[in-house]
């Protein structure tokens, strides 16, 4: 199976919307949602939980009321706060999970518990099986949950016999990121023409760059700031990075987000028409294999700066 994924440096560059028309055109794809912090590709596709399956990430310190003698110790050694030793009780949302007040406490009161961090789903769309998650607020681990969604998705690809994995990966760089396009067959990363969203662009070709995975570009609003596109193009032309597409701004663009509809299934002109030549010239690139060694070579030696 081949697998794509959908990245952008920064957040509202219009991804999720690309990869829910890219869900509605392939034929023979499991779509995966790796944003476990703030997910919504659901808003769009609207799944149907099938599976619901408990994620523990992290660890938490708890008390044993009847071990503790209230000497204070672990209180005091912990750096947030998190132990309320008159209630003998520890707070889920300032405890880090260090593991200081278990070693430091001289009667084996406190230990460390796996905590419950979020749930991952197996689920089905109108556009097939679908991977996805949703951490717990203020929990960390994101990279994990994303790593237990691809895992499941490729399940879901061997189960159905799907020959493609679509990813709507996070934003920014983090290890959520690195956790979504680790091991994929091509990164689509999509920018828009701004000063901010030329410097993320920059971030994130770092990030696949460092991964030797092979990398194309949309432009997204290209036509907000020409001046900034014509950057962006001369930039990837430098380096070998093939530019697959330009989305022009298209108010049926929100329209189709209110409207719960991917854009290409909403509109026939503008902006869904581009998403769908930007989806024809990414199955051509999907002899991705054939053009991954051009393309990591190309990347060694590109130019620092936009």
């Amino acid at each position: 199976m081949k697998q794509l994924c959908i990245v952008s440096g920064k957040g509202g560059t219009g991804k999720t919307s690309i990869v829910a028309s890219f869900a509605s055109l392939a034929d023979n794809a499991v779509i995966a949602d790796c944003d476990v912090d703030a997910p919504d590709l659901h808003l769009i596709l609207k799944p149907e939980i099938k599976e619901k399956m408990e994620f523990k990430g992290s660890k938490s310190a708890f008390i044993d009321e009847n071990r503790c003698t209230r000497c204070g110790i672990c209180e005091e050694r912990c750096r947030f706060s998190a132990i309320d030793l008159e209630n003998l009780e520890v707070s889920p949302i300032l405890c880090e999970g260090c593991g200081v007040c278990e070693t430091s406490c001289p009667e084996g009161a406190v230990t460390l518990q796996d905590r419950l961090s979020g749930y991952a789903y197996l689920s089905e769309t109108g556009y097939g099986p679908m991977a996805h998650a949703k951490l717990n607020i203020a929990e960390e681990a994101s990279g994990k949950l994303v790593t237990l969604v691809r895992e499941n998705a490729k399940a879901l690809a061997e189960r159905y016999g799907k020959e493609h994995i679509i990813i709507d990966g996070p934003p920014g760089i983090g290890c959520a990121v690195i956790a979504s396009l680790s091991g994929v067959d091509l990164a689509l990363i999509v920018t828009e023409p701004t000063v901010s969203g030329i410097h993320d662009l920059e971030r994130i070709l770092g990030v696949t760059e460092h991964f030797g995975l092979l990398s194309i570009v949309c432009i997204n609003k290209y036509d907000l700031n020409e001046v900034n596109t014509g950057k962006i193009e001369g930039y990837c032309q430098k380096n070998g990075i093939d530019v697959a597409g330009k989305i022009s701004f298209d108010p049926v663009v929100t329209k189709a987000m209110v409207a719960e509809k991917p854009v290409v299934e909403f509109s026939d002109g503008g902006a869904a028409e581009e998403i769908k030549r930007l989806w024809g010239n990414v199955k051509e690139l999907g002899k991705w294999s054939a053009h991954c060694v051009k393309t990591k070579s190309a990347m060694k030696g590109r130019t620092a700066r936009i």
